[in-house]
């Protein structure tokens, strides 16, 4: 008996020091309720009939070594750190770096609170492509930022692995998705015993070299684009944002056995998704195919 509850201990001990990534964030760039919304959806969240839920980002946490590193920087960015706050009992801003996907609204713009108007951080890690580097440095407010060192930028390169370190690395790799202002990349996370792989944005899968099946079968977790459902979900030309619908996704992966498929986790919902309501057919067909609906405050042991 008392082998085993030293097995015990030692085994929460273990598990209580595991890497492990928190989901911060599921919507689309506007948020969820999305400002002009007065659909029954949004009203049910601005009513308090629903909570609120912020746009999509991810943490990355080593409780060994007290390190946090985001991914990506939203506008309910203050929100969200007080959330990695909260769930590591660490009160400190401090954060090991930010990985940027892309240039879009909902991906880099909570940089601003590290300005002198905010936090006035100092030379916080800020990890960008190429063209996202570019954009930063070349524009305002965010040429400020690196002008007073509240960022220091870390240049990314497609494919290549970032050692974080011991336990975890990083890889980030481009994926086609409106390229207005920079490329766009998901990420890899690999630590000694898990995968994960980040999709929040991409176009059309067929647009994409890589076949999303075997993604899925080399990962541990895929956490994808659920932007919208099904076509005509929203009242103007849905090309203009052409996302992967979560029905031609789940009829691309369908040969996968429920085992694979359970790996899959949709995010980035917009405010009409269904997926946001457990209680419509389409969460419930979903979750029925085996598939996962990423939840806000979620963690994912790696």
């Amino acid at each position: 008996m008392r082998f085993l509850i030293i097995f015990l201990f030692l085994s929460a001990l273990v598990h209580a020091q595991t890497p492990y990534v928190l989901v911060l964030g599921v919507t689309q760039d506007g948020g969820y309720p999305q400002a002009g919304c007065n659909t029954p959806n949004c009203l049910d969240a601005w009513e308090g009939r629903r909570p609120p839920l912020y746009v999509t980002s991810l943490a990355i946490v080593d409780p060994l070594t007290k390190q946090r590193w985001l991914i990506d920087a939203t506008p309910d960015f203050k929100y969200q750190l007080q959330l990695l706050k909260t769930n590591t009992q660490n009160p400190s801003n401090d954060l090991a770096g930010i990985f940027l996907t892309h240039a879009h609204i909902g991906h880099y713009t909570g940089l601003m609170h590290l300005g002198r108007e905010a936090l006035g951080a100092k030379n916080v890690k800020v990890y960008a492509m190429p063209l996202m580097q570019r954009f930063l440095e070349n524009n305002g407010p965010w040429s400020q930022l690196v002008s007073l060192k509240n960022i220091d930028i870390q240049p990314l390169t497609d494919s290549t692995w970032i050692v974080l370190n011991e336990r975890i690395s990083i890889q980030p790799f481009t994926v086609p998705h409106r390229a207005e202002y920079s490329e766009t990349v998901g990420f890899r996370i690999r630590t000694n015993n898990k995968t994960f792989v980040y999709i929040p944005d991409i176009d059309k899968w067929s647009l994409w070299k890589k076949d999303l099946n075997d993604v899925v079968r080399a990962a541990d977790y895929a956490f994808i684009d659920a932007t919208f459902f099904a076509d005509g979900e929203i009242p103007r030309p849905m090309s203009e944002v052409p996302h992967p619908f979560v029905s031609e996704t789940m009829k691309l992966l369908e040969k996968l056995p429920k085992t694979e498929k359970q790996k899959v986790y949709f995010t980035h919902f917009n405010h009409t998704n269904p997926l946001l309501r457990p209680e419509t057919k389409e969460f419930i067909q979903t979750a029925k195919e085996g598939y996962k609906v990423a939840v806000q405050g979620q963690m994912i042991e790696l």
